[in-house]
């Protein structure tokens, strides 16, 4: 009987520790086991946004980019001076060096800069910069200056940061006409990208509304629209847009003329959207939720925009995304040749064709920092597109 007491005892205790191996393994292996219905339950935009952030240069490019569309895109609030801004005993002066240290009357350490004194030399009568180290002008923060309109509703005066006068600040120096390089580089960027944005929205609108209709119908109208692409995608680029930034007429208004350069620029990139459209609906409308919509009474406008392109959406982003340097580039092209955007307008093209006179590169390297800005920017936006085109297959390797 105590035998049998005994081993009954025994059977317990083993099956109760077999039980507890069992749940920690069980515990253990659970959240693997939610990891893998979180992974496979999760909306693609969440299975993007995850693969996107383990590519790390497309992670930091996409900070930088929203670093320069919030300081481009609010240049009245951070440049210190007007674009047009005109100060004629600052002409081609040398950048500042911004430095931090204690200033005479101020507590606190701070920002401040050197100002220039200038001299003529005494045989060629040119304009000579030194640095004066015995002044230190402070930088102010949150200071009041010229005038502008807040997102065009409101008028205020209030900007980042600004010198007391009668000192000037010109941390990336001035050019030929005394003008603040900072600024004008601040300006020249906001017209620059918005001509990229906006022009991308143009192709948006275009390659899927076009393509859209010729997946979905075929025949005739395919044949038409694809000819049309194919003309405009294999013929040369440049002699186009130098033809039609040509034709524009020279009393038009600095407005009018953007806007027409952003029909320009459009038109020419929105055939490779198309074709990709295209081919994506020539598969995707014989699908049975595509022959359902159709037999429930949608219209064809609804099949191809809510029912058929958002299959492929994510693809579309990451095209536009790598247009949007392309558009940039040709802007600063055309804009540089004198065939784009000209004066008074300041974007980046506009300020390096001011740099092309003889010696500029010599004497003032300065006024080529635009360049240096498309450069960054394009580089960046190929960066963040590829990785936003490798985020967009989220289940591939």
């Amino acid at each position: 009987m105590t035998d049998s007491s005994n081993n009954s005892r025994r059977d317990q205790q083993s099956a109760q520790s077999a039980g507890e191996t069992l749940d920690v393994e069980t515990a253990a292996a659970a959240p693997k086991d939610m990891n893998k219905v979180a992974y496979y339950e999760a909306s693609q935009w969440k299975l993007m946004w995850r693969r996107f952030r383990k590519h790390k240069m497309a992670l930091w490019s996409l900070h930088f980019l929203i670093v320069i569309y919030v300081l481009f895109l609010n240049c009245d609030f951070f440049a210190p001076n007007a674009p047009d801004e005109f100060h004629t005993q600052r002409v081609n002066m040398p950048p500042q060096v911004l430095y931090f240290g204690f200033v005479d009357g101020n507590t606190l350490p701070g920002f401040y800069v050197h100002p220039f004194i200038q001299e003529r030399h005494p045989v060629t009568l040119k304009r000579l910069y030194s640095v004066d180290e015995t002044k230190r002008v402070p930088i102010r923060f949150f200071v009041r200056g010229r005038t502008w309109r807040f997102m065009g509703l409101f008028e205020t005066n209030l900007h980042f940061f600004g010198v007391d006068k009668p000192y000037t600040s010109f941390l990336l120096g001035s050019d030929s006409l005394g003008q603040d390089m900072f600024s004008r580089i601040l300006y020249g960027g906001r017209i620059s990208l918005l001509l990229g944005l906006v022009g991308v929205l143009l192709t948006f609108v275009l390659g899927i509304t076009l393509g859209g209709i010729s997946g979905y119908y075929g025949g005739r109208v395919d044949m038409v629209i694809q000819r049309i692409a194919e003309m405009l995608q294999y013929v040369p680029k440049i002699p186009i847009w130098l033809a039609m930034a040509a034709a524009i007429p020279k009393n038009w208004t600095p407005l009018t003329v953007y806007f027409a350069m952003t029909m320009i620029l459009a038109c020419m990139v929105w055939t490779g959207l198309c074709r990709v459209v295209r081919g994506k609906l020539l598969s995707l409308r014989e699908e049975d939720y595509a022959r359902a919509a159709v037999i429930s009474g949608a219209t064809p406008a609804r099949v191809i925009f809510v029912h058929l392109v958002p299959n492929f959406f994510s693809h579309i982003i990451a095209s536009l995304t790598l247009a949007i340097p392309a558009m940039i580039l040709a802007e600063t092209s055309l804009s540089f040749l004198g065939l784009g955007l000209k004066a008074p307008i300041t974007s980046w093209g506009v300020l390096l064709k001011e740099a092309q006179r003889p010696g500029a590169v010599l004497n003032h390297p300065w006024l080529l920092l635009p360049a240096v800005m498309v450069i960054l920017t394009v580089l960046t936006l190929n960066y963040a597109g590829e990785g936003l085109r490798d985020a967009a297959d989220p289940y591939a390797t």
